[in-house]
């Protein structure tokens, strides 16, 4: 009991990649009491993590760890969001023998559903075939085997999350309906499934509260929808007219190649497994009430106070 709560006192997150996702867990854990390490690709954020008590360390495939046993020594969880490459997933290549040697409680590797490909809109859950149609997607889908590889092999708690288009404060419809950069695109039955920001976090700390090493979660909200109904809805929060719907067909002549590669695929995710096993309630369920949240939480923080006057005029 002594040991436990010994390593209980001594808990610390290492981040692969420190972008929004890892940030709010961060910060979570790090209000009780976690030590909060990471990797990040440029000084000037690694001087901005430092700043907010991160102890913050250089990483992209061309620069690996710096004394990488003393970057990773203490840590007891790790969170993977640095994404595979054409070469393959640069934190494996690079390190995969010293996270081998380290004594962790826990390993999230945070994926994508766009593993599972185009469905036709049909739902999918954690043991569908995985069928991705971009490369992006085909990348994902081997560093994902990759990392359940060497859990097996050497005894790892790695766990898989497959993440949804992800929103929240300063990235949602929100902020491209402020810019006056979104469309509103018509493709009768095509669905998109996100989820909110804070409901990663909310995942990540209930996998980590009772782990299966090997599993697989699909993380999304209740409700995949259309995006122009997303759209629609964000400019109602805002009190401003919803731009006309433009047909799909027409819209794809402007977008990047990026772009059609989200529209590529149609599908639902089933997100039963994340509250069967790990017993998780969503704060934000759906579109709705996480664009309702965002807005909320922007406003408690005084941002955009004059981007709505000016939209509503």
């Amino acid at each position: 009991m002594a040991e436990m709560a010994s390593r209980r006192r001594q808990q610390r997150l290492f981040c692969f990649g420190f972008g929004f996702s890892a940030q709010v867990l961060a910060e979570r854990l790090g209000r009780l009491g976690w030590g909060i390490a990471g990797t990040c690709r440029d000084a000037g954020k690694r001087r901005a993590l430092a700043a907010r008590g991160v102890d913050a360390w250089l990483f992209d495939r061309d620069r690996p760890l710096e004394k990488a046993p003393l970057a990773l020594e203490g840590a007891t969880a790790m969170l993977v969001s640095a994404p595979p490459d054409r070469a393959g997933d640069p934190v494996l290549d690079h390190h995969g023998g010293e996270i081998a040697a380290l004594d962790l409680d826990w390993i999230g590797y945070l994926s994508t559903t766009g593993v599972y490909g185009d469905t036709g809109g049909e739902t999918v859950d954690e043991d569908a075939p995985l069928r991705p149609s971009s490369a992006r997607s085909r990348r994902r889908v081997a560093a994902e085997a990759a990392w359940l590889d060497l859990g097996r092999r050497h005894g790892l708690p790695v766990h898989v999350f497959r993440l949804a288009g992800i929103y929240g404060p300063g990235r949602s419809a929100l902020d491209q309906v402020r810019l006056g950069r979104i469309r509103r695109i018509d493709r009768p039955g095509h669905l998109f499934s996100r989820i909110h920001v804070d409901d990663i976090a909310t995942v990540a700390q209930a996998s980590m509260a009772r782990p299966h090493p090997g599993r697989v979660y699909n993380v999304c909200d209740d409700e995949p929808a259309a995006q122009a109904d997303v759209v629609a809805f964000a400019c109602s929060l805002l009190g401003v007219e919803p731009p006309p719907p433009i047909p799909f067909a027409l819209a794809t002549q402007e977008m990047s190649a990026m772009a059609l590669s989200f529209w590529a695929d149609n599908r639902r995710v089933d997100n039963a497994r994340i509250k069967d096993e790990l017993a998780v309630t969503l704060a934000h369920p759906d579109y709705r009430a996480g664009l309702r949240a965002v807005l909320a939480a922007e406003r408690r923080a005084g941002k955009n106070s004059g981007a709505e006057a000016g939209l509503s005029r």
